[in-house]
């Protein structure tokens, strides 16, 4: 009895060594807590952690080894285990002298073969540089919620179903309306029938994939009219398909209504507001290269006296006269036609136009209306026109060409005295007339 008795001491010591040399490979730092929380053992990767001798550890308590705080952070944890369960903790290490390191202790109990928890285990892992990347993650995620939160724009997220999932504080202002009533709704709900099929074909676009842009003139319930350009950004899950839709408005009401100024003025004669010369002639090029399809008629206006009413009454007078000329001109011609200034008191017009018949009629209300435009005025103040005109592809099949023979034409209606229209094929008849005579 005896003698068999030893012989399981002698096995229980060697599977106990056999299991310490165990502990001692497994590279994290491992202890043994009895129920007076005394450490009882602990591996080599332990004694390195601790930065203590075994002799400084082996029965102290961890109040006596590491201090109170520890404890403290232990003392749960150490409870739970004792009464069967695993628990884990998180604390910042201050005891190894090369500064703070975040430490994960994994607590677990130690059971006898009848179950019974005599004793728990404690492992150490290193976490620090999760612990720091998960905090840099969450300042960074912070600071995105408040920009996102407190940025001027409108900004929202939707989900593949068009749910608003995401508005912000500038969106809840813009809308006026309150987040209880716009998040989990979808978009139709929210903005209505006809707003929505309006904003719908880029949310569309948007799903398939497609970073989009949407500029508009809306109509805002605290600021009126402004001019918004809407963003539609798709947002791609980690498998590359479309999990939702960022939106972002931004108010560009004085960008468009600086472009427009800008346009109008490169685009308009600026004492008229009748076309340019360069924009009218770009218009003229494009039309002449269409004449086939659509045939079209120029018209050369020049003014009959406009010298004399300058000499006379001063160019404030001269630029007013030419305002009120233009402003007849407009009033005479159709939707689809065109009125440009040339150069001094020369004004182009040009018109969709299929024959010659058309266009001495369009060429007549021209006339009359600039005598119109005369009406009031004092007959020294007062001016007619000479009109002359060509097709085009019948008269020529270019732009320029097309002002050549309605200048040409127009000159032929200045030499028979003024205040009359001569179409050019009628001014080159007239001019082998005079030639011959």
């Amino acid at each position: 009895m005896t003698g068999k008795a030893s012989g399981n001491v002698v096995s229980l010591d060697a599977r106990v060594r056999h299991n310490e040399r165990l502990v001692d490979a497994i590279d994290l730092p491992i202890g043994r807590w009895d129920r007076d929380n005394r450490l009882i053992f602990c591996n080599q990767p332990y004694l390195r952690w601790a930065g203590r001798e075994r002799d400084a550890l082996v029965g102290r308590t961890l109040v006596e080894i590491f201090g109170a705080n520890a404890w403290e952070a232990a003392r749960d944890a150490f409870g739970a285990a004792f009464t069967g369960r695993t628990v884990s903790y998180q604390r910042l290490l201050t005891h190894q002298g090369v500064g703070a390191r975040w430490a994960r202790i994994q607590v677990f109990p130690d059971r006898d073969p009848d179950g019974t928890v005599a004793a728990i285990y404690s492992i150490a892992f290193d976490v620090h540089d999760d612990v720091i990347a998960r905090a840099d993650l969450e300042a960074a995620r912070r600071r995105v919620d408040r920009f996102t939160e407190n940025i001027p724009y409108p900004l929202t997220y939707v989900d593949r179903n068009f749910v608003l999932r995401f508005v912000n504080k500038a969106y809840l202002r813009a809308a006026d309306q309150s987040l209880e009533r716009i998040l989990g709704r979808t978009m139709l709900e929210v903005r209505g029938a006809q707003r929505w099929e309006e904003h719908r074909p880029y949310y569309e676009r948007a799903l398939a994939g497609e970073a989009v842009q949407y500029t508009r003139l809306a109509k805002l319930p605290k600021d009126g009219e402004r001019w918004l350009r809407t963003s539609y950004v798709p947002d791609l899950g980690d498998n590359g398909e479309v999990a939702g839709i960022y939106t972002v408005t931004i108010d560009v009401h004085e960008l468009t209504v600086a472009r427009e100024r800008l346009e109008r003025s490169v685009e308009r004669d600026a004492l008229t507001d009748v076309l340019s010369r360069r924009t009218l002639m770009d218009r003229l090029d494009e039309a002449a290269a269409n004449a086939e399809r659509t045939p079209v008629a120029l018209f050369f206006v020049d003014l009959d006296g406009f010298k004399e009413v300058n000499d006379r009454r001063g160019h404030r007078a001269g630029d007013e006269l030419l305002m009120l000329v233009a402003n007849g001109l407009q009033r005479a011609i159709r939707a689809e036609d065109a009125v440009g200034r040339f150069g001094g008191d020369e004004f182009l017009v040009l018109a969709p136009l299929r024959d010659v018949a058309g266009a001495g009629r369009v060429a007549t209300s021209l006339l009359e209306a600039v005598r119109g435009s005369c009406v009031g005025l004092a007959p020294e103040q007062s001016v007619s026109a000479s009109i002359g005109y060509a097709l085009a592809p019948a008269d020529a099949t270019s732009g320029l060409r097309l002002v050549q023979r309605a200048d040409e034409a127009m000159y032929a209606a200045k030499r028979r005295g003024g205040d009359q229209a001569v179409h050019c094929a009628a001014a080159q008849d007239s001019a082998g007339l005079s030639q011959s005579a």
